[in-house]
């Protein structure tokens, strides 16, 4: 982390957003800056009240300082660069040095002042989004307050009143600012550390681009046709893993800033949703899954004990948002035998491959992309191609990962007669039918053969 520190007189730090307090105005705090994609160690707070910090996938949290029993942070809204996943870069706009932004975590109760710097070439704002406040802090541009004009900074300052999992965002040219990566995660503690207490706790965003390839900036005007989901601006295999000792009581907070609703599915483990963004979710109104539906500006918590070893996938289900650099104006192949076209176009083009004849799985094949771009599915495990992109990770439990520590430890050493085998017997029978509406199988090695025999539905006679 770098950090730089911005001069500003007190008539140039403009306070907005409404009537607020101008102590310690004068001079604004330092405005830490990251520009490491890798998941940065949880932030343990050096003052104010304790707390249990939390861990942002591919991300940080924002220091501050206090000020006369105010928590003081600094966020710059700023263009960023933003590694998508090695070999791509986009050209987005964040806070300091990132989008998203650094989380902010604070303690139910705490007064919070924030000071918002805009060098953006356009007017921006910030909603607290889920926050109680008052309502000239709420950052709606135009309703609230003015937009924070380039080069300008106003300052926002309200009581965090309640514990939960929030987000920021602009509310000033949303479709834009939104869509260029503008955003991040809020978390406001409990007062008592022992409540609501897991062992890890991890967050971030899920949000979406559309970024053709070659090209590094986002196409802001698509409302539907993404072709990167992300997990805090990240696709796999760009995103870190969650790595959790066997037995922790782990907690994941996501929240949902695109276009469409994201089904997320934790394998090997059933949890429970334990809070939304308005508040934690009573242990009586609880049931088990494996996958919970969040909708566009929804947050949700996820809880559950790490109890079996092994390197389990976490990931959106809808398959095209586990996929990079999609294109969605493509026939489908499957079963269209065009060897013939295929041996003139190579000729024209050395490098041309058939593509989609047998299935969307391209294997170990590597073809020539475009620059700045990412293959469609990739990510390598330890059995070959994990086939996948976009919204996905995985949890890593093990037994010796020690408390606090977050470090990769490497794919999991399954233990003997417990992986997946192909079966080297001799192959099953065929499996025949030819009873009342029943089908003939295929025999091993040929081609289709069905038998039906079609019954006449019986009663309900001279109806149509």
């Amino acid at each position: 982390m770098s950090s730089r520190r911005d001069f500003f007189s007190g008539a140039a730090a403009l306070v907005g957003a409404g009537l607020v307090t101008r102590a310690g105005a004068a001079t604004l705090p330092e405005a830490p800056s990251m520009s490491s994609a890798a998941t940065q160690p949880p932030l343990v707070p050096p003052n104010g009240r304790p707390y249990n910090p939390v861990v942002t996938l591919n991300g940080w949290t924002l220091p501050w300082r206090m000020n006369n029993g105010v928590k003081e942070f600094h966020l710059i809204a700023e263009p960023v660069v933003r590694e998508i996943a090695p070999g791509m870069k986009a050209n987005l706009w964040g806070y300091n040095g990132q989008s998203p932004g650094p989380t902010i975590e604070v303690v139910e109760g705490d007064r919070v002042r924030i000071f918002v710097t805009n060098r953006l070439p356009e007017h921006t704002s910030i909603h607290w989004h889920g926050q109680r406040l008052p309502n000239g802090m709420d950052g709606v541009t135009g309703l609230n307050q003015p937009g924070i004009q380039p080069g300008k900074t106003f300052v926002y300052e309200f009581v965090a009143r309640r514990p939960g999992t929030f987000m920021y965002h602009p509310h000033a040219d949303e479709m834009v600012q939104m869509a260029m990566g503008m955003m991040g995660f809020w978390v406001t503690h409990p007062k008592d550390p022992r409540q609501h207490a897991v062992d890890r706790d991890f967050v971030f965003l899920l949000n979406a681009y559309d970024i053709e390839p070659g090209s590094y900036t986002p196409r802001v005007n698509e409302m539907t046709d993404f072709n990167l989901w992300t997990i805090n601006s990240r696709a796999f295999p760009g995103v870190d893993t969650m790595n959790v000792r066997q037995g922790d009581r782990v907690r994941i907070r996501a929240g949902n800033l695109t276009m469409t609703n994201h089904p997320i599915h934790l394998h090997g483990h059933e949890f429970e949703v334990t809070g939304t963004d308005g508040g934690w979710t009573r242990p009586e109104s609880r049931w088990p899954e494996v996958t919970t539906d969040i909708a566009v500006g929804q947050m949700r918590a996820i809880e559950f004990v790490a109890t079996d070893l092994g390197d389990w996938a976490f990931h959106c289900h809808k398959s095209h948002h586990t996929m990079n650099a999609m294109g969605h104006s493509v026939p489908n192949m499957i079963g269209v035998d065009h060897r013939g076209v295929a041996e003139k176009i190579s000729k024209l083009v050395p490098d041309y491959m058939v593509m989609g004849d047998k299935g969307g799985s391209m294997g170990d094949m590597e073809m020539p992309i475009p620059d700045n771009t990412l293959p469609m599915m990739t990510g390598q495990g330890p059995f070959g191609g994990v086939e996948m992109g976009g919204m996905f990770t995985v949890l890593k439990v093990r037994k010796d990962q020690k408390p606090g520590d977050y470090k990769d430890p490497g794919w999991y050493k399954h233990p003997a007669g417990t992986v997946a085998y192909e079966w080297k017997g001799e192959a099953p029978a065929a499996v025949r039918s030819g009873s009342a509406g029943g089908q003939a199988m295929p025999a091993a090695g040929k081609g289709p053969e069905v038998e039906v025999t079609v019954r006449k539905p019986a009663g309900h006679q001279g109806h149509h």
